[in-house]
C-alpha cells in the first residue's frame, strides 16, 4: 500500500522532538538548491543555517575546490556529512567513483566527510544516451524499464570493489535508491539483488519518498534489512502519486504528504539510521527555500 506506514498508529509528538531528543541535526541534500548553490554558495548555506538546518549532503562541488566548499560551510556553521558520488563523472571536475580511491578520499577528508553514497544506478551503454532536447529525468524514465538483473548485479560488484578501496582510506560507501530498483524482474527486484550481492559493509541510504512512490512501505523495508540502512532522504509525496518504477512522483513538502514521519523516523532510528537529509523533487509550488523551511519546521516539531 502506498504511504509506507499503513496500519501503524500515529504517535503523539514528543515535547522534546525527535531530532532534539536524539541530538541529531536536521540535514539537507543540496540537490534541492543546486542552481542557487552554484550561483551563491555562501548565501545558500547562510539561508539554510538561518532556517535551522545543521548538516548538508553534497551532490557536487559546484565548480569549487573541496577546500572552498568546506570553508563556505564552516562560515555558515554547517557540517558536511555526506556526498553523492556517481559511478562516473557527468561534469568536468566532479568527483566520481571512477577516480583513484586515494585522491577521492583526500578530497572527502578535506570536506570533513567520511560517508558517501552512489546516488543512482549506472546507465548501461546498450541503452544509449540522451536524445536532443531530452532532460536527464526523462532519459532515466525512458530507460528504466529496460534494466535487467545483470545490470543490478554489475552495480553490486562495483559497490563491493569501490567499497573495499575506499574503506582502506577511511571512507564508507553506500547506495541511494530511486524506484526502478523495486521493479519485478522475475525472481527478484533490483533492490533485492543489491542487498543480496553487496558486502554488509556497503550501507544503504533510503529515499523514503521513492520507496513510497513504488507503492512500498519504508518501514517494512527497514525491518526486512536491519542494520543495512544508515542514512535517509526525508522526502514526501502526495497521495495522488500512482505506484510506479519509472521515477515518477507528485512531490510536496515534508509533513504535507502521505508519509507518517512521526512513526517512520522512530523506525529508521531503531534500524540504525543516523543521518537524515530533507530533499524535495520538482516541481515546486513556492520558492524552494520557503518549501525547505516548511519541511524543516515540521520536522523540528515532531
Amino acid at each position: 500500500m502506498l504511504g509506507g506506514c499503513a496500519g501503524l498508529p500515529r504517535k503523539t509528538a514528543s515535547r522534546d522532538g525527535f531530532f532534539a531528543q536524539r541530538k541529531l541535526a536536521i540535514g539537507i541534500q543540496l540537490y534541492t538548491l543546486a542552481q542557487a548553490a552554484a550561483a551563491d554558495l555562501d548565501g545558500t548555506f547562510a539561508s539554510l543555517a538561518g532556517i535551522g538546518y545543521g548538516a548538508v549532503e553534497l551532490a557536487g562541488l559546484m565548480g569549487k575546490s573541496p577546500a572552498q566548499v568546506r570553508a563556505s560551510a564552516d562560515r555558515a556553521g554547517l557540517k558536511l556529512t555526506s556526498f553523492h558520488i556517481p559511478a562516473e563523472s557527468r561534469a568536468p571536475g566532479d568527483l566520481s567513483l571512477a577516480s583513484d580511491a586515494g585522491s577521492l578520499a583526500a578530497d572527502l577528508h578535506m570536506l570533513g566527510i567520511s560517508r558517501v553514497a552512489m546516488p543512482i544506478f549506472r546507465i548501461p551503454k546498450r541503452l544509449g544516451v540522451m536524445q536532443s532536447g531530452e532532460g536527464f529525468l526523462a532519459f532515466l524514465t525512458r530507460i528504466a524499464p529496460h534494466l535487467t538483473a545483470d545490470d543490478w548485479k554489475r552495480d553490486a560488484a562495483l559497490l563491493n570493489e569501490k567499497g573495499v578501496a575506499l574503506a582502506r582510506e577511511g571512507i564508507e560507501l553506500g547506495y541511494h535508491n530511486h524506484n526502478p530498483e523495486f521493479a519485478p524482474l522475475g525472481g527478484a527486484t533490483g533492490f533485492e539483488i543489491l542487498m543480496r550481492e553487496t558486502d554488509p559493509s556497503i550501507f544503504f541510504e533510503m529515499d523514503a519518498g521513492w520507496v513510497a512512490a513504488a507503492g512500498l512501505s519504508p518501514i517494512e523495508l527497514l525491518r526486512r534489512y536491519p542494520g543495512r540502512f544508515r542514512m535517509m532522504h526525508v522526502k514526501d509525496i502526495l497521495p495522488s502519486t500512482r505506484p510506479n518504477f519509472v521515477l515518477q512522483q507528485n512531490p510536496t513538502e515534508v509533513g504535507k504528504g502521505l508519509i507518517d514521519w512521526s512513526v517512520l523516523l522512530d523506525a529508521a532510528f531503531d534500524a540504525g539510521v543516523r543521518d537524515f537529509f530533507v530533499e524535495q523533487e520538482p516541481p515546486f509550488t513556492m520558492d524552494r527555500l520557503a518549501a525547505l523551511k516548511i519541511s524543516h519546521d515540521y520536522l523540528a516539531r515532531l
